[in-house]
């Protein structure tokens, strides 16, 4: 079974897009406000697409792009200014930032209760903790998502994630644990990497590194979650999974393009809502 991102992603759209008109109906209107600083040409594509996204599903979209010579001073008064503004509800720093700014100091200033991306230390720490109702990073967010629709549920089973970042690891290690997975994050240092993905029945790969997940690897009938975004020398997009001979043992797996990426963009949209209909 081929785990559609791109489906599942308009699926969610459609289900924000209504609880949007319902939200207007009452005189709210959810914002979004997206903070891009420099010339990045990624991240300046991102943008357009998150804004698009917005527009599709009736959340108003604004952005502040501010020149790569800004400091730290002016991004953080704008991030005070966004703050205060009742009308924006979600913030979102595009990063990266250009070398002089402070990422930290920066996404540690945006209101926690306007966090779009969820990466503020207080609501990983809510995650982390089990508090509800506060923003969860959108790509393991998505994830979860795509894993519900797959009708897979992790409760009892062997989950792997590969990869400890902040922005995929760590949250989704996390959130397969409050679903009561039993998890094992693996990394660049992991012995015996092999040994342990053949032991998981759920495997998230987002290590950044081109097919090292082998699918010779994969445990007959596991679920594969491929979050890597690799690009060859030969122009091809690939994961961190081996795709062709993971998807001949898995019982259900990500595409890359088309699996991990379109959910990311759609559980924006869903934080943006979730943080407007507590702003109210």
């Amino acid at each position: 079974m081929i785990i559609d991102g791109k489906q599942i992603a308009a699926k969610v759209r459609g289900e924000v897009a209504q609880a949007v008109k319902g939200l207007v109906a009452k005189g709210l209107q959810p914002g979004l406000t997206v903070v891009r600083v420099g010339e990045d040409p990624a991240s300046a594509i991102y943008v357009r697409g998150k804004r698009k996204d917005c527009e599709e599903v009736g959340i108003r979209s604004d952005e502040h792009h501010l020149p790569a010579t800004t400091t730290q001073a002016e991004l953080m008064a704008l991030v005070a200014r966004l703050n205060a503004d009742p009308k924006v509800h979600g913030i979102l720093v595009q990063l990266p930032l250009p070398k002089q700014l402070d990422e930290r100091q920066v996404l540690d200033a945006i209101d926690p209760r306007k966090d779009a991306d969820g990466f503020h230390p207080f609501n990983v720490g809510a995650l982390s903790i089990g508090i509800p109702g506060t923003p969860r990073p959108c790509t393991p967010a998505g994830v979860m998502r795509m894993i519900d629709e797959a009708k897979v549920d992790p409760k009892g089973k062997r989950a792997i994630v590969v990869g400890r970042s902040n922005i995929v690891g760590k949250p989704m290690a996390m959130m397969l644990l409050e679903r009561h997975a039993t998890v094992t994050i693996a990394h660049s240092r992991t012995q015996d990497l092999a040994g342990e993905v053949a032991r998981a029945d759920i495997v998230v790969a987002a290590i950044g590194k081109p097919e090292l997940v082998k699918g010779a690897w994969i445990k007959p009938g596991a679920v594969v979650i491929d979050v890597g975004m690799n690009r060859l020398a030969d122009g091809r997009l690939v994961g961190d999974v081996e795709y062709a001979e993971a998807a001949r043992r898995a019982s259900a797996i990500t595409p890359v393009p088309g699996g991990v990426g379109p959910m990311t963009r759609a559980m924006l949209l869903v934080n943006t809502l979730d943080l407007a209909r507590r702003a109210r």
